[in-house]
C-alpha cells in the first residue's frame, strides 16, 4: 500500500463504522417523534371529546385564545409544519382562517384528526438520512430534526394550555382518571 492509501484507509474504515450508527440514530429519533406525535394526538383528541360543547367558546381572559381557537391553532400548525416538510395542505383548506373557522365541537374534532393524519403522513416521508438536512420553519433556519423538536414542543405547550382550560371547566383529562 502506498503512503497516501495507508493514511486514508483508517478514515474510510471509521466512516463505514460511524455512518450506520448516525443513520440508526436518525431512524430512532424519527420513530420516537412518530410515537410522541401519536401520544399528543390521542391526548388532544381525548380532551376535545371530554370538553363539553358549550365550553368550546371558553377563554380565560379577553384577547386569549378560546378552547376552540387553541384546538384549531394546533390543526393549523400541523398543516404548516407538514407544508414545511414538503407536503402541501389539502386543496381548498384556508390556513389563515382556520383558527377561527368554527366553534362546533364535531367539526373541530374532525379537523384535529385530519391535521394529525396529514402531519404524520409528512413525517412518514422523512428518511433517516434527511434528519440533519437544513430547512426553514416559521422564519428560522433549522434542521429537519430541529423542526420536529420545535413541532412537538409547540404541541406540548398547547397541550398544557388545553389541560388547564379543561380543569378550570371541571373536566379531568381522560388519561388521568
Amino acid at each position: 500500500m502506498n503512503g497516501r492509501l495507508r493514511r486514508i484507509a483508517p478514515l474510510c474504515a471509521l466512516t463505514m463504522l460511524v455512518t450506520p450508527v448516525a443513520m440508526a440514530d436518525s431512524h430512532g429519533f424519527l420513530d420516537e417523534t412518530k410515537a410522541r406525535l401519536k401520544a399528543l394526538e390521542e391526548k388532544f383528541s381525548g380532551l376535545a371529546e371530554a370538553m363539553p360543547a358549550d365550553k368550546y367558546t371558553y377563554r380565560p381572559a379577553e384577547g386569549v385564545r378560546s378552547v376552540s381557537e387553541v384546538l384549531l391553532h394546533i390543526a393549523t400548525a400541523n398543516y404548516a409544519v407538514a407544508r414545511a416538510f414538503g407536503t402541501a395542505p389539502p386543496e381548498g383548506l384556508n390556513l389563515r382562517g382556520l383558527q377561527s373557522a368554527t366553534t362546533d365541537k364535531g367539526a373541530i374534532q374532525e379537523r384535529i384528526k385530519m391535521s394529525f393524519d396529514h402531519l404524520n403522513g409528512a413525517v412518514g416521508k422523512i428518511g433517516g438520512a434527511d434528519a440533519d438536512n437544513t430547512m426553514r420553519l416559521f422564519g428560522s433556519e433549522t434542521t429537519m430534526r430541529g423542526a420536529l423538536s420545535i413541532a412537538t414542543n409547540h404541541l406540548s405547550e398547547h397541550l398544557g394550555q388545553s389541560i388547564a382550560y379543561a380543569r378550570v371547566n371541571g373536566v379531568a383529562p381522560p388519561w388521568s382518571e
